[in-house]
């Protein structure tokens, strides 16, 4: 399961960036943005986050995930189509001169603290 080492990355992320910015209050909520297309389970990675979070800034926080969808651009029709999963061709008129928007994304959006 690459959510566990996934979640083993995002906690040290929102550790060195609480350090970076100076504070020591505890992490009341994190904002992930996890794309559709990306290939990570998000709620698997909040199992692993919920395994690994003991003993670290993000015991207890609160995760929030947006799960962004993709958006499919074909280069025959010029047809747009938001899409959940990778199409074998355009949706519109089954062209293979796609290329893909969006959707791949693993982002920290940001570090809710409560007051030092």
């Amino acid at each position: 399961m690459h959510e566990l080492s996934i979640a083993e990355a995002l906690i040290e992320q929102v550790e060195r960036e609480v350090h970076r910015a100076g504070r020591k209050g505890r992490v009341l909520k994190v904002e992930l943005s996890i794309g559709r297309l990306s290939g990570v389970h998000h709620e698997s990675l909040k199992f692993a986050l919920d395994l690994l979070a003991p003993g670290t800034l993000v015991e207890k926080a609160l995760v929030e995930i947006r799960r962004p969808k993709a958006v499919c651009v074909c280069g025959q029709c010029g047809g747009r189509s938001e899409i959940d999963q990778w199409p074998p061709g355009c949706p519109l008129c089954g062209s293979d001169q796609i290329m893909i928007e969006g959707g791949r994304e693993l982002l920290l959006e940001s570090i809710e603290l409560e007051d030092d």
